[in-house]
């Protein structure tokens, strides 16, 4: 069997960045004037920032809200933010079995680092910027066993890698539709984790 090698996402998948993101789209608010829902920004994370942006800003101003809310990132967002139930363990658990960890997000890489650095995540590789299907490119070139996030796009990164994609139902995806979207394996929480990963391993070792 290959090296062991777990994808995962960051925000609602290891992080609860929700308190952080919501922060900055208000700074961001009070910086441009623009008004933005922050708490409907936060209950939909996953795509790419400049997605979101467009919803609020018009197009000539969408590069210009995106530099600034990454400016004011590092101040507003890493602090609050928060572990996932489980991310932690869940790490660990692919250390205990030989394996590696990567995290691949929309996110920028460097801001990603910042999440990581501040909560002490044990993460091996880091790969950003990449959203859905543009992810399958990292974990391919990494060799990831399995992909683990809580959103479609997450499991359509795994089926374009050619790897299985399990799901947490922790962010704006429910269950059902992590499922429809290919899931092999749809979790409550990273609780579950450590089993689900046996359970894979042991399925990968009977082929």
């Amino acid at each position: 069997m290959p090296a062991l090698m777990v994808g995962f996402d960051l925000d609602m998948t290891l992080v609860d960045s929700r308190p952080g993101i919501a922060a900055c789209y208000r700074a961001l608010t009070a910086r441009t004037g623009v008004p933005v829902d922050a708490e409907l920004v936060v209950s939909r994370l996953g795509p790419p920032l400049r997605t979101e942006i467009g919803h609020w800003f018009p197009p000539e101003r969408v590069e210009e809200a995106v530099t600034i809310f990454r400016e004011l990132y590092p101040a507003y967002a890493i602090t609050p933010t928060v572990p996932m139930p489980g991310a932690a363990a869940a790490i660990e658990a692919v250390h205990a079995r030989g394996g590696r960890v990567m995290v691949v997000t929309s996110k920028l890489g460097r801001l990603a680092k910042l999440h990581l650095d501040h909560l002490g995540l044990a993460v091996d590789e880091l790969a950003g910027d990449l959203f859905a299907e543009e992810k399958a490119t990292a974990l391919r070139a990494h060799d990831a066993t399995l992909y683990v996030g809580d959103h479609v796009a997450d499991m359509a990164a795994a089926e374009a890698a050619g790897i299985p994609g399990l799901g947490v139902a922790t962010g704006p995806c429910s269950a059902d539709e992590l499922g429809a979207a290919g899931a092999r394996l749809v979790l409550d929480d990273l609780g579950g984790f450590p089993k689900a990963l046996d359970r894979i391993i042991g399925l990968a070792l009977e082929r």
